[in-house]
């Protein structure tokens, strides 16, 4: 087979893909190395999410790989020095889901703002208590963003127009960029965007020098009450820290679709505590995100098949 799917595409494969390419569309296929190894050993693509470990000893035995699509932003599950070596493209969906992203962080915000998952539970079981709603606000607080690319852009657009401040950290933009000089956006260092903020939303990708970002010493700068938002890597915190400073601070919030290790250990001290939101990494799904990563993947994925013939 030239072409094989090795995760969940979240939808079948298109028509116009299979008229073009002898395809096998397996969603379980890279959990089992063994298999994987056997069924793509003659494939010229490979097609994966976050799942399906690509490493050295899987690329070595694929002499006819051409290109890795991967259904996604994140690429710590390939082994791209073993790619690069062996002239093995890599296809991401890079901006696919931005909207997505930035739609959760803005439902983050509010959910901590205004409760609503909490009100309506009490409220269904009958009770009728409206002190315990009283919310707040977001206009006229800070939102740090720790990361300002295309995901951090557009959650600071959304954020703008709810009349919130918004500073950035991002060692990588330029003052000039059109984002901060049109968008009112302030440039700020790490310490002061996690000194300052009221709401601290990551958008970083994970790597040497990301991993546990955020720490002892930038909790220990914040807010009496400041909010983490977390759709970015895990690992970017360090959940150790994160742990300290909730149960330190009760006032903390921290909202959390991604940790460290997925799906986290059990038990997880983090989801015994009342001042912590999580979800299964699921901030960029949303039907529209995942039809266009399933888009731009295969299509690229097939541009460059074409080239390799």
């Amino acid at each position: 087979m030239e072409v094989i799917i090795a995760e969940d595409l979240w939808g079948p494969v298109p028509d116009w893909f299979l008229q073009k390419w002898a395809v096998v569309y397996d969603h379980d296929l890279g959990l089992d190395p063994a298999r994987l190894t056997e069924t793509c050993s003659q494939a010229k693509a490979l097609v994966v999410r976050n799942r399906t470990q690509v490493n050295r000893e899987l690329i070595e035995h694929l002499p006819n790989l051409r290109v890795v699509g991967r259904l996604g932003v994140g690429v710590e599950n390939l082994d791209l020095d073993a790619l690069a070596e062996r002239g093995v493209s890599v296809v991401t969906a890079r901006g696919a889901n931005a909207n997505a992203v930035a739609e959760y962080v803005i439902a983050a915000l509010f959910e901590h703002a205004r409760f609503l998952g909490r009100l309506s539970g009490e409220t269904k079981q009958g009770q009728w208590n409206r002190a315990s709603g009283i919310g707040r606000e977001l206009h006229g607080k800070t939102l740090g963003l720790i990361g300002f690319g295309e995901i951090g852009q557009r959650v600071a657009s959304r954020a703008h127009a709810l009349g919130l401040e918004i500073i950035a950290y991002d060692p990588l933009l330029h003052p000039a960029h059109p984002a901060v000089h049109d968008g009112g956006v302030r440039q700020k260092s790490l310490a002061d965007v996690c000194r300052e903020a009221d709401y601290l939303s990551l958008h970083v990708p994970l790597t040497a020098n990301t991993r546990h970002l955020i720490g002892a010493a930038e909790f220990a700068s914040m807010k009496r009450e400041a909010v983490l938002i977390n759709t970015a890597r895990g690992g970017v915190v360090d959940e150790s820290a994160l742990l300290h400073s909730l149960q330190e601070h009760p006032h903390r919030f921290a909202v959390l679709d991604v940790r460290e290790h997925e799906p986290p250990s059990q038990p997880d001290a983090l989801a015994q505590l009342p001042n912590v939101l999580l979800t299964p990494h699921i901030a960029g799904l949303t039907h529209e995100s995942q039809a266009q990563v399933t888009d731009r993947v295969l299509r690229e994925l097939h541009t460059l098949l074409q080239i390799a013939k």
